[in-house]
């Protein structure tokens, strides 16, 4: 009787965040603890960020994941930090890598200590994690955790390969999504089932519903660059394009639009200069030839094909989190 009334409690994302709340602050505690570096600076800045927001999708995924399977210990709280650290250890990159100076609406790490200090403590953080990892001497952990890493290396070097170049495929844009951003989202949740105990086929399962979550989860965010309110998104609009990334909205468009603007397009982009008129220009062709809505309707269908892998489990408060979890990624912010 409990359990069903929990499930009928969980309607919407706000209840999954109170449904989990004690253990996400748990995991805030956590992440503090585990910044005790003799060096002032790495922990200032660290805290820095680490405060600059988040909603914390990929602590809250290994907790639901863990719970699915009736798995309640301090060892998924410490899991569930380690992987913010990692996360956290790619933003600080990345904002070098592209050159930011916003981060969550706040200033880049990069922008108030520099590019050598924001790399070397994205490095201190992804130490720090495998370090943590490596104590809790699980060695499928270890390698679950090494693996995501590795697969988020290759889809930044991917996704620099592949900056400004407006031949890039659909599938070759995929590809990097599904390396940089949605590995990290599976293994949290297959770390999640690893400490919980999990059958192996339900491994299998929760993790390929976060890849396909992670994948709805960034071109979700990478249509949002275009369509939504910069105080709610954290950064300016089109400010994925002005760093020369050709996401699926603006994949969409240059298939699509006639050969004139395709060209005033392929101008901009190829001399990376864009002005506010060339972005509502772009947004303007993006509404009329269906990209926007072809982008939205993309992260829906991974969304509906990740829900596909929770039959497999039994009806819980956890998995009815999951599939809320899973259409709130999709209808964010819009």
């Amino acid at each position: 009787m409990q359990k069903k009334e929990e499930m009928a409690s969980l309607t919407e994302i706000n209840d999954v965040w109170d449904y989990y709340k004690k253990d996400l602050v748990e995991v805030e505690d956590q992440l503090r603890k585990n910044l005790d570096s003799k060096v002032l600076l790495i922990n200032k800045a660290s805290n820095y960020i680490l405060d600059s927001g988040g909603k914390r999708i990929r602590p809250l995924l290994m907790i639901i994941s863990s719970s699915l399977f009736g798995y309640t210990s301090k060892e998924v709280i410490i899991l569930a930090g380690i992987i913010e650290f990692i996360h956290t250890a790619t933003l600080l990159h990345d904002d070098v890598i592209d050159n930011s100076d916003i981060r969550r609406g706040k200033k880049a790490v990069r922008a108030i200590w520099g590019n050598q200090s924001s790399i070397l403590i994205g490095d201190y953080l992804y130490t720090r994690a495998l370090s943590k990892t490596i104590s809790l001497e699980v060695h499928e952990i270890n390698y679950s955790v090494s693996q995501a890493c590795t697969s988020m290396l290759e889809g930044e070097v991917l996704q620099f390969y592949h900056n400004g170049n407006i031949n890039i495929t659909e599938e070759e844009y995929l590809n990097i999504i599904e390396h940089k951003t949605a590995a990290l989202l599976s293994a949290a949740c297959r770390l999640g089932a690893i400490v919980g105990g999990a059958k192996e086929e339900e491994k299998d399962a929760i993790s390929r519903f976060g890849l396909k979550l992670g994948t709805a989860f960034q071109v979700a965010d990478d249509t949002l660059d275009y369509i939504a309110d910069k105080e709610k998104l954290g950064k300016s609009m089109g400010k994925d394009l002005n760093e020369g990334k050709i996401t699926l909205p603006l994949l969409h468009l240059l298939r699509h639009c006639d050969s004139s603007d395709k060209k005033k397009l392929m101008v901009m982009i190829e001399t990376n200069s864009f002005e506010e008129k060339d972005l509502h220009y772009i947004l303007t062709l993006m509404r009329e030839h269906g990209s926007i809505d072809y982008s939205l309707g993309k992260a829906k269908y991974y969304i509906e094909e990740a829900k596909k892998e929770l039959p497999i489990f039994e009806d819980s408060p956890h998995k009815k989190s999951l599939s809320i979890l899973a259409d709130y990624v999709a209808t964010r912010d819009y």
